[in-house]
């Protein structure tokens, strides 16, 4: 029987479409809060007294929160009812979100960035399972990309929107925005996803097995350094077209818009490359990555050609579905870590971007060298593949000839 036999069998799913949409509000709630701060750094940073590039440690504890929470929570919750854990992650979110608009000062907003963070890679970890256990085998990326099209709506819409609202009412009120999606999604996912029994073979030792398999390591690895290019660049793109191209302020929306509209291209276009051939699809994105990367270092010298990378660089999100699908490969018996671990690796390579791209800035390069520190990182991602694929071949026996 097939997964979607199974999922036609039970009556929960009476409308699995709804289910997807619920899934996706809930990634579309997480994506606004994540990103919304990229376009309000000058807002936040005069409001709360720092730098602007001090701001990016704001960034980097979000991602740091998604690293923790990610293994902490899918292993803690192993046993839980799916169904169940969606529905307190959200709230968490929730929470973390509202108080960040009431924080009092910068290392208070910093510390609840953290919380907001935690419920953010075993949300997507667990929606991703429930979205690819419903569909054939050969349509599981297209159905993990469905309920990532959350996400990246939120990029091309939810941010934007959240961003000129930020600026014109203040950036609190963005971040209670997203508290509110959240709070609506848990309600939609309590109404239209099926529940699902708990699995009593499940277990915390069972789920942190999938730290010690070295294709599930090499996978993350991918996710966490090869995947930091997009984020470096995107963390400070407003002050770069800014400061660099001199492109004025009330352009930032635009600048998500574009972003946006290449990361649901990614999307598409990754989880179908993911499904025609995956081992392809990895090394083929990476070095799309570099390039388009390590040309904004030019192309930010100009407007449009800056606005046209900015796109480009969006599309780097075909990684997301690409390699989540790997990880349901290569997991084995631990799924829900895995699948946490890969939105884990995406915002440590939030984190490490950033932190990168910052640190390049500071020394005194120009803003537009933060290509220059995403094409390395999609350089080393592309080695971490080979290595990973060179292991993964020694290791497999090969057959005898007679």
């Amino acid at each position: 029987m097939t997964a979607v036999e199974r999922a036609t069998d039970n009556p929960g799913v009476a409308h699995p479409r709804l289910a997807e949409f619920a899934l996706a509000l809930g990634g579309f709630g997480i994506g606004t809060g994540e990103f919304v701060i990229m376009g309000l750094m000058s807002r936040v940073a005069d409001d709360l007294q720092v730098a602007v590039p001090d701001v990016g440690y704001a960034i980097s504890s979000y991602a740091l929160g998604v690293v923790v929470g990610a293994p902490v929570i899918s292993s803690l919750a192993a046993r839980l009812p799916r169904r169940l854990l969606l529905i307190g992650l959200m709230l968490v979110f929730a929470l973390g979100n509202i108080a960040s608009a009431f924080a009092p000062g910068f290392g208070s907003f910093v510390l609840l960035r953290f919380l907001a963070g935690l419920p953010h890679g075993a949300y997507f970890g667990v929606a991703a399972l429930v979205a690819a256990a419903a569909v054939p085998i050969d349509e599981r990326a297209r159905a993990v990309s469905r309920v990532m099209l959350g996400l990246t709506t939120a990029i091309l819409i939810g941010a934007p929107l959240a961003t000129w609202a930020g600026n014109l009412l203040g950036w609190q009120i963005a971040f209670s925005g997203v508290g509110a999606i959240a709070l609506v999604t848990a309600l939609l996912i309590r109404l239209w996803v099926p529940a699902q029994p708990a699995d009593p073979h499940a277990s915390p030792k069972r789920e942190l097995g999938a730290l010690v398999k070295q294709r599930v390591l090499f996978t993350l690895g991918i996710a966490s350094i090869g995947f930091g290019g997009m984020f470096a660049v995107f963390s400070y793109v407003m002050p770069t077209l800014t400061r660099q191209a001199g492109m004025a302020e009330a352009w930032g929306p635009l600048v998500l818009v574009v972003f946006g509209l290449g990361t649901i291209l990614g999307n598409l276009v990754g989880a179908r490359a993911a499904d025609k051939n995956l081992m392809r699809a990895i090394p083929g994105i990476l070095v799309w990555c570099l390039v388009v990367q390590g040309l904004f270092y030019v192309a930010a010298n100009s407007v449009a050609w800056g606005l046209l990378f900015v796109g480009l660089v969006g599309t780097s999100m075909a990684l997301g579905p690409t390699l989540q699908t790997r990880l349901m490969d290569v997991a084995e018996d631990a799924q829900t870590m895995a699948a946490s671990l890969n939105h884990a690796a995406f915002n440590g390579a939030n984190a490490l971007g950033a932190w990168l791209a910052g640190v390049t800035v500071k020394l005194g390069f120009p803003w537009s060298s933060t290509g220059l520190v995403g094409a390395a990182l999609a350089a080393a991602g592309l080695v971490i593949f080979a290595v990973g694929l060179w292991v993964e071949r020694r290791r497999t026996p090969t057959p005898c000839r007679s």
